[in-house]
């Protein structure tokens, strides 16, 4: 029953990953695209038709492998970390949203630091084919691409844009579950229960607020890891803000909650039932 559990765990992010790569591919796209002054900033539509047109349908799954590497590195300490600190927590009766949301951010911190070298690639993957010939990474898959990076930037390579990652996946989950739980949906009057609609429900307003409240450090931290240079932080900001005002920091929104949302209550709704049949074996 346990290996059964367990291959479902690793299953669900590797069908996800696949299925959502094309919304990976747009959002680091358009996030990493030079903003050309005066000129109007091209929609998701647009950036899809132009790649198809330029590289072909198979462009949209560029970076599949950093994207996976990401997935099973990145999801898997922030959700254990996650579930690991609650339940010590709870063990002194119930934990308080602040505690939850500071555990929250301690897991997605330990996700962001397991994860980031698979960000990096996957951001250099998926931009590289906007990139002057002379100036691309032309990675042939994720392993390689770490390899290359240690090799030509160091060890400290696989930290840059780590001050940048934040975490909101987690703890607004659990926030809207609890409010949503505790009080009847206004004007309808509905009660909800813990159950599947509850986690649909929860998922998709978590879905939509971590990919409002991640933004802004997405769109820097997607610049910076693109970067090839030792651009800091400051600098990247300051040369957006001038370049493209503050709009900038949204950037690539829609791809990204196209990405982020569908992930968002898949891990919820699918994690939630793996629970309910974990506790139930024990």
């Amino acid at each position: 029953m346990h290996s059964s559990s367990g291959r479902h765990k690793s299953v669900r992010p590797k069908a996800s990953t696949s299925l959502k790569s094309p919304a990976y591919f747009i959002h680091s796209r358009m996030q990493t695209l030079d903003s050309i002054p005066g000129s109007k900033r091209p929609s998701t539509v647009a950036v899809i038709r132009s790649s198809i047109s330029q590289s072909g349908f198979r462009s949209l799954y560029a970076g599949l492998t950093a994207s996976l590497m990401r997935q099973m590195s990145y999801s898997l300490v922030r959700l254990g970390a996650y579930e690991e600190m609650k339940a010590r927590m709870s063990r002194q009766g119930k934990p308080s949203t602040t505690r939850l949301l500071l555990a929250a951010c301690a897991a997605g911190g330990l996700g962001g630091l397991a994860g980031n070298p698979a960000d990096i690639i996957l951001v250099r993957m998926t931009s590289d084919s906007i990139r002057p010939p002379e100036k691309r990474y032309n990675y042939a898959n994720a392993f390689a691409g770490l390899a290359s990076l240690v090799r030509e930037e160091g060890m400290q390579g696989l930290a840059r844009g780590l001050g940048t990652n934040t975490a909101s996946q987690v703890g607004s989950y659990d926030l809207f579950k609890t409010i949503l739980v505790s009080r009847p949906i206004p004007v309808i009057d509905y009660q909800l229960h813990d159950n599947l609609l509850l986690h649909l429900i929860s998922s998709c307003l978590a879905g939509t607020f971590a990919t409002t409240v991640c933004s802004p450090a997405d769109v820097i931290r997607s610049r910076l890891m693109a970067s090839s240079c030792n651009a800091s932080f400051t600098e990247v900001l300051k040369t957006s803000f001038r370049e493209e005002g503050i709009k900038f920091l949204f950037k690539g929104w829609t791809p990204a909650f196209m990405r982020l949302g569908p992930n968002t209550v898949l891990l919820f709704v699918f994690y939630e039932q793996l629970k309910k049949a974990w506790k139930s074996t024990l």
